[in-house]
């Protein structure tokens, strides 16, 4: 009887850990699951952060090709500025304009017209004095 009592003894001992051990597989096997998700989760995340990188990465070289060509266009202006006429140099013209006041001037019409008057004139004068 005693060898019975320490053959069950030893049986329920070998069944008590033959469950500790399945218990023990089963987290295992529920922790390796766990981490081949989070290890996916993970490789997923890692692809959409590099995808908005290279997205990013895109932008910052269009803005900086955008800034590119402001600033070229900025100078541009800024040449074609420095072509036009100061305020001095227009009051200097405008008062030379004043000076020779073109208004005054008058065309070949005019003068060819101003000479047959005054040959009409002349020539009313001549035959009033005979």
């Amino acid at each position: 009887m005693a060898e019975e009592q320490e053959f069950s003894q030893q049986e329920e001992a070998m069944i008590d850990t033959i469950g500790r051990v399945r218990t023990l597989e089963g987290q295992y096997n529920l922790l390796r699951d766990r981490v081949l998700i989070i290890n996916n989760n993970m490789i997923e995340e890692y692809k959409r952060i590099m995808a908005e990188m290279k997205a990013l990465n895109e932008e910052s070289r269009e803005i900086k090709k955008d800034m590119f060509k402001i600033k070229e266009t900025i100078k541009h202006l800024v040449k074609e500025l420095e072509l036009f006429a100061r305020k001095e140099d227009l009051q200097v013209l405008e008062k030379y304009i004043n000076l020779w006041n073109p208004l005054k001037f008058t065309t070949e019409d005019d003068v060819k017209r101003l000479i047959e008057e005054h040959k009409e004139k002349e020539s009313e004068s001549n035959g009033a004095r005979k």
